[in-house]
């Protein structure tokens, strides 16, 4: 039986095969390349534990063809669901990116799940379902959820797909909502953002927004570590959990100067007027754990400390 893994070439998937690897799972790859690279994979192909297949999942009879062929000599444990669209701004501009790569990817999942017998999915939601609750603490139970990016809506919609197909088919869910998470090796985000923009100007570094922003930061290690507990560890048919650091996390700001600091300490910081960075930002968030913690599992780093071991390992990759 082996796990698949869509977007597993991408920055958190590639962390979640090399874990599955490690657990001695056999693990098929489905993934465009859009934003994964080969090269993440190289050493879980390289182990024979891994068979990547380049095929785009929100293309239905592209990603069922591709399953069949992969899966034809043996069954399907879990698909551990990560393909969606990153780039929250992208999506805003043309709300057609989310419905295609946020939603219709799990839309598809949910076929090819059913198709091949796969009697576990677990997908990777994220904080963006729930809204802006200003200083608020978010738990699962909050509500009413008011996404304001059409990631964040199209992540919604794919929970609700999620828990009505777990009532025609399929045994166990996990509905993983992630926090900002951070790491190497990057292909987006504040901390990948800030570290280019020195490189490629060493002298300044402008950001969007007024830097006050503050939300809490996991870095990709822990991340996958929960995703994995809750997985086997989660007793509900849909089990639904916020991750994340248990504190309040930290300001755009302080991450600014941290990738400064390292990369162009003389670099001049300027910010903007605004309270967020985009349409469809959240400018200030905190995420309550304590369901999670309940189950058993505790992150080790605060958000400081999973920015600042970012920052070296993405100013160290772009060196």
């Amino acid at each position: 039986m082996v796990h698949v893994v869509t977007g597993g070439a991408g920055f958190i998937g590639s962390h979640l095969v090399n874990a599955l690897i490690q657990r001695g799972q056999e693990v098929v790859v489905f993934d465009n390349l859009v934003r994964g690279r080969l090269s993440h994979l190289e050493r879980a192909i390289e182990s024979g534990y891994c068979v990547f297949v380049e095929t785009d999942c929100s293309d239905f009879a592209a990603f069922r063809c591709a399953a069949q062929a992969a899966l034809a000599d043996r069954g399907g444990e879990a698909i551990w669901h990560l393909a969606a669209n990153s780039d929250i701004p992208a999506g805003v501009a043309d709300p057609n990116i989310d419905l295609r790569d946020t939603f219709m990817t799990t839309f598809n999942s949910l076929l090819i799940m059913r198709e091949l017998d796969i009697s576990q999915i677990h997908f990777a939601s994220s904080s963006a379902v729930y809204g802006d609750f200003g200083e608020l603490a978010i738990t699962e139970q909050s509500a009413p959820y008011k996404p304001i990016s059409n990631y964040g809506a199209m992540k919604l919609a794919s929970e609700a797909q999620i828990s009505a197909a777990l009532e025609a088919y399929g045994k166990k869910a996990s509905i993983f909502r992630f926090p900002n998470v951070v790491g190497a090796p990057a292909t987006h985000g504040v901390i990948y953002d800030f570290v280019h923009k020195l490189k490629a100007d060493p002298s300044r570094l402008d950001v969007l927004g007024n830097g006050l922003q503050q939300k809490a930061y996991l870095h990709v290690t822990e991340l996958i570590d929960a995703m994995l507990f809750i997985a086997e560890n989660g007793t509900e048919k849909v089990n639904i959990f916020n991750i994340g650091p248990k504190d309040a996390g930290i300001s755009v700001r302080q991450i600014a100067e941290y990738v400064r600091d390292a990369v162009s300490p003389a670099a001049q910081i300027t910010y903007g007027a605004s309270d967020r960075g985009w349409v469809g930002d959240v400018p200030r968030f905190r995420y309550a754990i304590e369901r999670l913690q309940q189950l058993g599992w505790q992150p080790s780093m605060d958000s400081e400390a999973a920015v600042r071991r970012a920052v070296h390992e993405i100013s160290r990759d772009a060196a």
